[in-house]
C-alpha cells in the first residue's frame, strides 16, 4: 500500500492471546507483530523464516486489529512471496477501516481493483466502518462510487448500507433520506423495509414507521415471511403509546394471515403493563387467543395483575375461567390478585364466595389479603364470613396472623358483639397473638360503654393482655 500508516492508540479488539484455535506458526507471527518495535517488524518477520501461507495470513490479520501499523507491514511482507487471497485483502481493508485509517483503506481498495479482487464484501466493510465512525456521508459516497470500481450496486448493497446506518444511534432519518434517493433506481425489497422499520423502532420514530410501513405494503404486499418488519412496526406503535393503531393493524394482519408470534404478544403485553393500559392489553389478548396462540401461566398472571390493578374484575374472572382450557392452571398469585381486587372494590358477596373457591382449590390468601378480607367483610355487613375466615386461619395455623386477629377484634367491637369479642380476645392472648394497643383501646371503649359488669370483663382481658406483653 502506498500510504504509510501512522501509529494510533490501540483499540479494544480480540488478540491472539485469547484465541484457542490459532495455528502455532500464526501465533508466533502474531507475537512478532504485537511486540516488535515498528522499525523492526519486517526484519523480524524475515528472520523467522516462516512461510506466509494464506491460512496463516488470515489468522494473523484477524488477531492484529490492535496494531494496524505492524499488521500493514506484515501484509506487505507476506505479499512478497505469493499473492494475497481476496479474503486476506478484505480483512486488511476492514482492519484499516476499524482503526479509522481511511486513506490507507482506499489505497488497499485501489490495489484490489488493479488485481481484480474487489467484491461487494469489500464495500460492505467500508459502509460499516464509516457509519461506526459517524461518517454517514462518506458511506453514501462509497456506495455512489462502487460502479467506478467495477462493482454495480444492487439491492444487497442498498440493504447493507441501510443496515450499517440504522445500527448507529439516531441515524435512521439519514438512512431514509438515502432510501428516498435510491429507491427509484434500485427497487427495494422486504428486507429494505424491515431494516428501516427496525431503525424506527430503536429510535421510537412512530411517524416515519407509519409512512415506511404504508409504503412497504403497497410495494411488496403482505407475507408471513415479512414478520421481522411487522414486529418492528407494531413494537414502535406500542412503545410510542399508539395502542389504538397497534390493535387496528393487528386486526388487519390477522385478516392477511400475517399475525406475529407469541414472542411479540408477550413483549407487547409487557409494554402495555408498563403503560398501565389495560384497555389495549385485553384487546391484544383477545386477538392473540382468538388466533390460536396459547399463552402460558406467566402471561396470564401478567394480564390478570394489570386488569386487577385497573379494577377490571369482569375480564379478570373471564381469563381465570379460560386458563385451564389452555393448560395454564392458576396459582396462588393468580387467585390472590383477583381476591385483592375484590377486597379493594368492596365486593363483599364476591369476597366470601371467592375465598371458598380459593381454599377449595388449595390456594390460601396471603396474610395481607386475609386481614383485608376480614376487615372488608365486617365493614360490609357479612361478619359471619369474616369470622369463618378467621377460624380457617386459626384452624390451619396460618401465620403471621396478627393483623387478621386485630381486624377481627375491631370488627366485633364495631358490631358490639361483646360475647364473641371476649372469647376471641382471650383465645388470641392465650395463643400469644399480638393485639395492638390501638385495638385494645377500641376493645375498652366497646366494653366500658355497656356498664359496670362489662367493664370488669374488659379489665380482666386487659390484665391478661398486659401479662402476655410482659412475657414476650
Amino acid at each position: 500500500m502506498a500510504a504509510e500508516i501512522s501509529s494510533i492508540p490501540p483499540a479494544r479488539f480480540p488478540t491472539h492471546h485469547a484465541a484457542a484455535d490459532i495455528h502455532p506458526q500464526a501465533r508466533i507471527l502474531c507475537e512478532i507483530i504485537a511486540t516488535a518495535p515498528a522499525h523492526e517488524v519486517e526484519a523480524r518477520l524475515a528472520a523467522s523464516q516462516m512461510q506466509a501461507e494464506p491460512e496463516f495470513v488470515q489468522q494473523v490479520l484477524k488477531h492484529s486489529y490492535n496494531t494496524p501499523s505492524a499488521a500493514s507491514k506484515f501484509f506487505r511482507w507476506a505479499g512478497l512471496g505469493r499473492k494475497h487471497t481476496p479474503y486476506s485483502w478484505n480483512l486488511m481493508v476492514d482492519l484499516l477501516g476499524k482503526n479509522k485509517l481511511f486513506d490507507p483503506m482506499w489505497d488497499a481498495i485501489r490495489s484490489m481493483k488493479l488485481e481484480g479482487l474487489l467484491s461487494l464484501t469489500t464495500f460492505v466493510s467500508v459502509f460499516e466502518n464509516y457509519c461506526i465512525d459517524g461518517k454517514l456521508d462518506e458511506a453514501v459516497m462509497t456506495f455512489d462510487v462502487m460502479g467506478r470500481y467495477g462493482i454495480q450496486p444492487d439491492i444487497i448493497a442498498v440493504n447493507s448500507l441501510l443496515s450499517a446506518m440504522c445500527r448507529e444511534d439516531k441515524r435512521t432519518v439519514k438512512a431514509l433520506e438515502f432510501f428516498e434517493r435510491i429507491k427509484a433506481k434500485i427497487p427495494p425489497d422486504a428486507d429494505s423495509y424491515a431494516i428501516l422499520l427496525e431503525g424506527c423502532e430503536k429510535e421510537g420514530n412512530v411517524a416515519k414507521a407509519k409512512t415506511t410501513f404504508g409504503e412497504m405494503v403497497i410495494r411488496v404486499g403482505w407475507s408471513p415471511e415479512y414478520m421481522y418488519a411487522y414486529d418492528a412496526f407494531l413494537n414502535t406503535l406500542v412503545r410510542g403509546s399508539h395502542g389504538d393503531e397497534a390493535i387496528k393493524f393487528l386486526q388487519v394482519m390477522k385478516g392477511k394471515n400475517c399475525l406475529p408470534g407469541l414472542r411479540f404478544f408477550s413483549n407487547a403485553l409487557d409494554m402495555f403493563v408498563k403503560q398501565n393500559d389495560s384497555a389495549h392489553a385485553i384487546l391484544l389478548w383477545d386477538i392473540m387467543v382468538g388466533s390460536g396462540l396459547i399463552p402460558d401461566l406467566m402471561m396470564y398472571n401478567v394480564i390478570i395483575s394489570l386488569l386487577a390493578s385497573n379494577n377490571d374484575i369482569d375480564n379478570a374472572f373471564r381469563l381465570l375461567d379460560e386458563m385451564v382450557f389452555h393448560g395454564a392452571f392458576p396459582n396462588s398469585l393468580t387467585y390472590n390478585m383477583i381476591f385483592g381486587c375484590l377486597i379493594k372494590n368492596g365486593k363483599v358477596r364476591e369476597v366470601g364466595k371467592f375465598f371458598i373457591e380459593m381454599i377449595k382449590n388449595e390456594w390460601d390468601p396471603t396474610p395481607a389479603n386475609f386481614a383485608a378480607s376480614i376487615k372488608t367483610l365486617f365493614d360490609g355487613d357479612d361478619p359471619e364470613m369474616a369470622i369463618e375466615i378467621w377460624k380457617y386461619m386459626a384452624k390451619n395455623n396460618i401465620s403471621p396472623r396478627d393483623d387478621s386477629a386485630n381486624a377481627a377484634l375491631l370488627g366485633l367491637c364495631n358490631l358490639g358483639r361483646l360475647t364473641d369479642l371476649r372469647r376471641f380476645a382471650e383465645k388470641m392472648i392465650d395463643e400469644r397473638i399480638t393485639i395492638y394497643e390501638s385495638t385494645m383501646t377500641k376493645v375498652k371503649n366497646a366494653f366500658y360503654k355497656e356498664g359496670r359488669s362489662a367493664r370488669e370483663i374488659y379489665d380482666n382481658i386487659s390484665r391478661k393482655w398486659k401479662s402476655s406483653c410482659l412475657q414476650v
